[in-house]
């Protein structure tokens, strides 16, 4: 089975992982979207509501597994679970100038491989960040999320300890 990676904290996710998530698991016969935590950051949702949020997102696509990283190095989740390639989408050049030092350490720590899929034209501009940016300061981001996600986003649904910082 021929089985990667998709990680990222998701907070939250986004057309633009979907799109990419999507043609992955074109690729692949199965994906993992790894959802992870970096204690550094400070989260519009929590790990469970990602998590809950990207399985219902996900739920119609074959071969999509979704769940928690946990502690520790990507590249000894990626051989504990028997993964073969991370998957990492690109929207500009700096994008591969941050993946790239990662993908080789990845690779020289458990030798799985890192694959850059180009962003869709339509979706190249989108981040987490900019859409919590958006969204927190009022405008409309339900062409760039889920209707699930936009759902959250707009009825308060996040714990309040993890709303980002007004």
């Amino acid at each position: 089975m021929r089985r990667a990676v998709c990680p990222g904290s998701f907070d939250p996710i986004h057309n633009g992982h979907l799109e990419v998530i999507a043609r992955a698991a074109g690729l692949f016969d199965e994906v993992i979207v790894a959802i992870s935590t970096n204690y550094a950051k400070k989260y519009m949702f929590s790990l469970e509501e990602r998590l809950e949020m990207a399985r219902e997102t996900l739920a119609s696509l074959k071969g999509i597994v979704v769940e928690p990283v946990g502690e520790g190095l990507l590249a000894e989740y990626c051989r504990q679970r028997g993964v073969s390639a991370i998957v990492k989408g690109l929207r500009s050049s700096s994008d591969f100038d941050y993946e790239l030092p990662m993908a080789t350490m990845n690779r020289q720590l458990s030798g799985v491989e890192t694959v850059f899929l180009p962003a869709e034209a339509s979706y190249v501009h989108l981040s987490s960040t900019l859409i919590k940016e958006v969204a927190v300061l009022g405008g409309s981001v339900s062409d760039y999320v889920p209707r699930s996600v936009h759902r959250r986003m707009v009825s308060g649904e996040p714990s309040p300890d993890q709303q980002p910082k007004r």
